[in-house]
């Protein structure tokens, strides 16, 4: 064995989507130099004894929204320490351009919306400068001029993933339904710009995405309208508001689309038995299309909290398990988002004025995964691996790089306690709104340690109340994706 490893983690139960067995796993210069069933601890500079505990590869999110609410400097700084608690390695920053730089703008007008080559250098610098994770980009597309950049963004910057949030589209006609929207470049694109994205993102080859919030406003003011003259303003009301054919329908339109260009499509938000049924259509005849859903989506009904898109019921809730488990569904995304608010700040007591979305979801990720999904039979520990690591790294472009253990993979891990079992509390968390969903929760199955590039950013020692974010600084690094590469098949 090679005397000269800087790492060497023994005796863990080496978990991928194949499988799990015992494999001592050497390091060096950040990357996978050995596997092996020998344990030999003399081997290397550092070793981790993980006997008794699971090793995945670190999980890799590839949905949050760091810079929408606070600026992207001081989320950078925060929210990348709870990935890092949550035993995250690499997120994906879905956002606008305007929100990329250094300089907060709350409401960015049209000339702020600009290309995203314009934006890059200063993004790049900001992550590698605050971000305790490693980081990649997918953007906001919302104007012509950007969806024509994408040949050059993705060839200079290595952006390759790209989103249409389609409830933002046709402004002026949906107020009543995101009141506030009417300025800032935010709304008024239309299936033009979607379709030059989708051109344009085919044009440059794998693994270019177009990425898609499927939730058509132009619909759902009306329900909403009804629902507030019924005098609902319960938390339902907001899934009621946005019934399941408000999703599926632009699943299936875009769907089509996206066949005629050849452009793969990625649905972020999958919460409806519909949808799913659209998505196996639309594969049936040939089209590339990949989905996503939620931790959040998987274990919360519509009685919870206000979210877009909405959380469903009990019944939808199973099924989205059973999707999961046979395959229909390929990523599970956080869709973190820093409010930096209190709960008693978000929560007006009345569903139209409670602030949308709740933080801390990065945090609760891996341990609701474990709770929920392994623990309660529904799905297999190698199955979690698969939606939660290595189905995002391939379809994102990032594989094997991200997402696997195997030799020259960056040595990227979480070292899991599935036996410990912890109670969520308001002072373990990380994220600057300092409060979740799920607190007075008990969960099983937490991650005891997060390694990035062979270096352990986050340790949980048995009986502390919180992780310790191990990293002295920021060692995150933006990650260039190459166009007109090989997809790894999933």
């Amino acid at each position: 064995m090679d005397s000269n490893l800087d790492l060497l983690i023994k005796g863990g139960q080496v978990v991928t989507s194949a499988g799990m067995r015992t494999v001592t796993i050497g390091v060096k210069n950040g990357k996978i130099a050995t596997l092996t069933e020998e344990p030999d601890a003399s081997s290397a500079r550092e070793v981790i004894d993980a006997t008794g505990k699971h090793v995945l590869p670190g999980i890799v999110d590839p949905e949050n929204h760091l810079g929408t609410h606070r600026p992207l400097t001081d989320s950078l700084s925060s929210e990348t320490r709870a990935a890092a608690a949550g035993g995250v390695t690499t997120w994906g920053i879905m956002q606008s351009s305007p929100k990329l730089r250094r300089n907060y703008i709350d409401r960015p007008t049209p000339d702020d919306v600009v290309p995203f080559s314009q934006v890059m250098p200063e993004f790049i610098e900001l992550v590698e400068s605050r971000s305790f994770v490693d980081i990649f980009l997918t953007g906001f597309i919302t104007t012509d001029e950007q969806a024509l950049d994408i040949p050059k963004v993705a060839r200079e910057f290595g952006v390759t993933s790209f989103k249409y949030y389609l409830h933002m589209m046709q402004g002026p006609r949906i107020q009543t339904a995101w009141a506030g929207r009417e300025r800032g470049g935010w709304l008024g694109f239309d299936d033009g710009t979607i379709y030059l994205g989708m051109e344009k993102a085919a044009e440059i080859g794998a693994p270019g995405l177009i990425c898609i919030h499927p939730e058509n406003y132009e619909i759902v003011r009306i329900f909403e309208e009804r629902l507030k003259q019924a005098g609902r303003s319960d938390m339902a009301a907001w899934d009621e508001r946005s019934p399941h054919f408000c999703e599926a329908g632009h699943v299936r339109t875009y769907a089509y689309y996206a066949g005629i260009t050849g452009c793969p499509l990625y649905i972020v938000h999958t919460t409806t038995r519909e949808s799913i049924q659209e998505i196996l259509k639309a594969r049936a005849e040939g089209v590339k299309i990949y989905s996503q859903t939620g931790h959040h989506y998987l274990t919360l009904s519509h009685d919870v909290w206000k979210i877009n898109v909405p959380l469903r019921d009990e019944e939808t809730m199973a099924y989205l398990w059973e999707a999961l488990r046979a395959g229909y569904l390929d990523c599970i995304g956080t869709d973190h988002v820093d409010w930096g608010l209190s709960r008693e700040q978000m929560d007006k007591g009345n569903v139209w004025e409670t602030s949308s979305g709740f933080p801390s979801r990065v945090e609760s990720y891996l341990p609701v995964m474990l709770t929920e999904g392994v623990h309660k039979g529904r799905i297999a520990l190698e199955k979690l691996v698969e939606v939660c690591c290595e189905n995002t790294a391939r379809i994102f472009g990032l594989y094997p790089k991200k997402g696997a253990i195997q030799i020259g993979s960056d040595a990227d891990f979480v070292i899991v306690d599935l036996n410990r079992t912890m109670k969520v509390r308001k002072d373990m968390i990380y994220s600057s709104a300092g409060w979740s969903i799920w607190e007075g929760r008990d969960l099983k199955g937490w991650p005891i340690m997060t390694i990035l590039r062979g270096r352990v950013i986050m340790e949980w020692p048995e009986g502390a109340s919180r992780a310790r974010i191990a990293a002295p600084e920021p060692n995150g690094q933006y990650i260039a994706r190459k166009p007109g590469q090989q997809l790894y098949p999933i």
